[in-house]
C-alpha cells in the first residue's frame, strides 16, 4: 500500500502532488505505447489490454495520491474506481474502463490468450486520454 509522504528505498519523501505526477508520467508512457499496438495482427488482445489495464491503474492511482489518501497495492480497477467514489470522486463517465481489470488477472496468471477481440482499441485509447486529461486537470496548482 502507497501511503501520503512515504518514504523508502533510500528515496526522499515525495509529496502527495509529486507521486500523482510520477504516477500519470508513467501513465503517459504507457499510453505511447498503446498507440502503438493498433494493429492485432502484431499484438495479441491480451498484451493490449495488460498495457491498457496498467495505464488506467496508474491514472487511477494518481488521483487517489493527489488526494492524500493511500491506494492499495491491486490491479483490480474497481475497487480503485470505488475507493475513489468513496472520497467524492464519482468519474462515472470513466467507470467502462473498470472492465479492463480482467486483463491484468488473465495475463499475469492464466497465461491463456483471447480468442476473439473484444476491445475497439481506439475507443479504449481515447478513453484513457479522457481520463489522464481529466487526472492531470485536477493536479492543476
Amino acid at each position: 500500500m502507497w501511503s501520503p509522504g512515504q518514504c523508502g528505498m533510500g528515496r526522499d519523501c515525495m509529496t502527495d502532488r509529486d507521486h500523482a505526477l510520477n504516477m500519470v508520467k508513467l501513465a503517459r508512457r504507457d499510453l505511447k505505447a498503446l498507440h502503438g499496438m493498433l494493429d492485432s495482427d502484431v499484438f495479441a488482445e491480451e498484451i493490449f489490454g495488460f498495457h491498457a489495464q496498467q495505464t488506467v491503474e496508474k491514472a487511477l492511482k494518481a488521483l487517489i495520491a493527489s488526494r492524500g489518501t493511500e491506494y492499495p497495492l491491486t490491479h483490480n480497477l474497481v475497487a480503485l474506481f470505488q475507493l475513489l467514489q468513496d472520497h467524492g470522486d464519482s468519474l462515472t463517465e470513466y467507470r467502462v474502463l473498470a472492465d479492463l481489470s480482467v486483463f491484468a488477472v488473465r495475463f499475469r496468471y492464466e497465461g491463456g490468450s483471447m480468442d476473439q477481440a473484444v476491445l475497439d482499441r481506439k475507443e479504449t485509447i481515447a478513453d484513457i486520454e479522457r481520463l489522464l486529461c481529466y487526472v492531470q486537470n485536477c493536479l492543476q496548482p
